[in-house]
């Protein structure tokens, strides 16, 4: 039961954070930076505490008495996620959302889902799940490139020319992507590796998958400096303080993203937990692949594949469907 719990769990956690970036298409005076500063201290700070602070018995207890590098690790993989953040929004502006979204969450899914089985848990890929578990990234993988090259051909219908001619702009955006892709996975490091935080928590008394808040408040605060010290960048550069006044509605849509993103976060740190010793791995593995296939649905609702050829919609959809059957097999793997 706590198998399918956690499943369940890391679907919810990835539909959650496969939307909570539609309420910047409602801004009205607010710029991107404005929203982004509310976003980033509700997602990234108050919750993450909160939620530490209602859900960890004896908190203060737990970080005083771990090691200093317990806090450091998880910190400064928080950062270098951080930065992926900033990365990840600026390749979006050069390359789109389709190319930029396949590219990174491609390579961070890879990445984060073999990293922490390569290096704690080897012997696991042996073994006849393992086989399958591997059969399930491999599927991951061709299902993100059919995806992404369904969003080339996307960008390049839409505007009636070759991707390519956008020059040295494209070129930067692939670049930009790809490393968002290869730091984007060190929020996944700081929980599989936070585990002295989280051993401490269980000392102290915590529930087996709350332990793991112990851990974002630490990790997210390193991701908050990056995204708080680019929109701080921003609103200066653009002077755009002023558009904080009225607060009204749109501190409400940037207090929605934060708590859609933080509660898949949540979600996603239980689910690691109900599944296990390879919860960070298979966990993190359903949790991308629900993203994905959650923001190209959403963008085909909202209209983002009007006017694309039938081969480019049924490259997106066959791309879909091999990420759903990548998530049988991983599922499969775990049992």
């Amino acid at each position: 039961m706590q198998t399918e719990l956690g499943i369940l769990l890391a679907v919810v956690g990835g539909v959650m954070v496969g939307n909570c970036m539609v309420p910047l298409k409602y801004l009205r005076k607010w710029k991107w930076e404005n929203a982004w500063i509310i976003f980033s201290l509700v997602a990234l700070i108050i919750i993450p505490w909160g939620i530490a602070f209602f859900r960890i018995p004896h908190l203060s207890a737990v970080y005083s008495n771990v090691s200093i590098s317990s806090f450091a690790l998880p910190f400064l993989f928080g950062c270098g996620w951080g930065c992926a953040q900033v990365l990840f929004g600026l390749a979006i502006v050069r390359i789109g959302m389709a190319l930029s979204f396949a590219i990174t969450l491609g390579l961070s899914a890879a990445l984060g889902s073999l990293v922490p089985i390569v290096l704690q848990h080897p012997e696991f890929l042996k073994t006849g799940r393992g086989m399958v578990l591997q059969l399930g990234m491999l599927l991951m993988l061709i299902g993100v490139a059919l995806c992404c090259w369904a969003g080339a051909r996307r960008e390049q219908e839409q505007s009636n020319q070759p991707v390519s001619a956008g020059g040295q702009s494209y070129v930067g955006g692939i670049v930009l992507a790809g490393v968002a892709g290869l730091l984007a996975p060190m929020l996944n490091y700081a929980l599989a590796f936070g585990d002295s935080l989280i051993v401490e928590a269980l000392r102290q008394h915590a529930a087996a998958p709350d332990a793991p808040y112990a851990v974002w408040p630490i990790a997210l605060a390193g991701g908050a400096v990056p995204n708080l010290v680019y929109a701080l960048w921003l609103l200066r550069r653009n002077n755009s303080w002023a558009n904080f006044f009225p607060m009204w509605p749109e501190a409400l849509l940037g207090t929605i993203m934060g708590t859609l993103w933080m509660g898949s976060v949540a979600a996603y740190g239980t689910a690691s937990t109900l599944l296990g010793v390879l919860g960070a791995s298979i966990g993190w593995s359903i949790y991308q692949i629900c993203i994905i296939f959650t923001a190209n649905v959403s963008g085909w609702i909202a209209g983002e594949w009007k006017g694309v050829s039938l081969k480019s919609k049924v490259a997106l959809w066959g791309g879909l469907i091999v990420l759903g059957s990548a998530t049988i097999a991983i599922t499969y793997g775990n049992h």
